[in-house]
């Protein structure tokens, strides 16, 4: 669960500053992927863990709202973890994660999944749940004959025998910075950083950049999609919307650059509305919106 305060800026390190309004709204990077590709379209399955208390029953019905199977998810005696999120006037935020339920999930969840989904798809993963997990999700996906998506946020390395089995891994900025120690202040520095992640066996990189779009570094070279450009309000969860909309768009079909360009119009919508699952976008909306943007 998400609380949101929002204040004409971020406060400095040990400043305490008055904030305009505050909310809770259903979050958790993993289920606003979910929400992202179920809104879209998608046929999706969550799996992971929330807690016995009042947080876990608005999540659930959330995602459930919005066409993600539920299925998978267990409860635990743990809190159901929590989000503390700053938003500044210009749409920037801070966020401290409160793991909580999520660190719960276990190899059982993760096999009890791949059991009873028989045919292959798309999985798509974070690192909110223990990096072990995180791991044995990926080995079972990529033996089971899935696509393998690896959203390392928040940021945290995982074993380098598992980076040969992500078909793509999806950073931004920080988190690339983070997990090659490198540079990232101009494009041929992300580009240069985007190529040690695939040094490590991933075959495609995809750097998120906000407003500055997105860069897809594969065996065929480096490839910059433009952004949509809007004015944002909140960027709460646009990361989020960006890699549910490219699983969705290559479940579809779609060619890796028309995903992408897909989930940059998703994105885009997503940080013009407050909030993490309730600023994602329907399919209808994200057609409109691409139709008035790119004609």
């Amino acid at each position: 669960m998400d609380l949101v305060a929002a204040a004409s800026r971020l406060p400095q390190k040990g400043e305490t500053i008055f904030g305009s309004t505050f909310a809770t709204f259903p979050g958790g990077k993993g289920a606003n992927q979910a929400v992202a590709a179920g809104k879209l379209g998608g046929y999706v399955s969550m799996v992971g863990c929330v807690g016995n208390d009042s947080f876990a029953n608005e999540l659930l019905v959330s995602l459930k709202s919005n066409q993600v199977n539920i299925n998978f998810i267990r409860h635990v005696d743990v809190a159901t973890g929590t989000a503390l999120i700053t938003v500044g006037g210009e749409g920037a935020n801070t966020i401290v994660v409160v793991g909580g339920a999520n660190m719960e999930c276990d190899f059982l969840d993760i096999d009890n999944a791949f059991e009873k989904i028989v045919e292959p798809g798309i999985l798509l993963v974070q690192n909110e749940i223990p990096r072990g997990i995180v791991e044995h999700a990926i080995r079972t996906a990529k033996y089971s004959g899935w696509m393998v998506i690896f959203n390392p946020a928040p940021a945290r390395q995982i074993g380098i025998k598992c980076m040969p089995l992500v078909d793509i891994i999806i950073p931004n900025e920080t988190e690339l910075a983070l997990l090659t120690s490198s540079p990232v202040t101009t494009q041929d520095e992300v580009i240069s950083a985007a190529e040690k992640l695939r040094n490590l066996g991933t075959s495609t990189v995809i750097v998120t950049m906000g407003a500055k779009g997105a860069i897809c570094c594969s065996e065929s070279g480096s490839h910059h999609v433009k952004p949509y450009i809007v004015e944002a309000v909140d960027t709460t969860a646009a990361g989020d919307a960006y890699a549910g909309a490219l699983a969705t768009g290559l479940a579809e079909g779609k060619t890796l650059f028309d995903s992408m360009d897909f989930a940059a119009a998703v994105a885009a919508l997503s940080v013009t509305r407050t909030g993490a699952q309730p600023s994602l976008p329907w399919r209808s909306e994200v057609e409109e919106f691409i139709t008035v943007k790119r004609g």
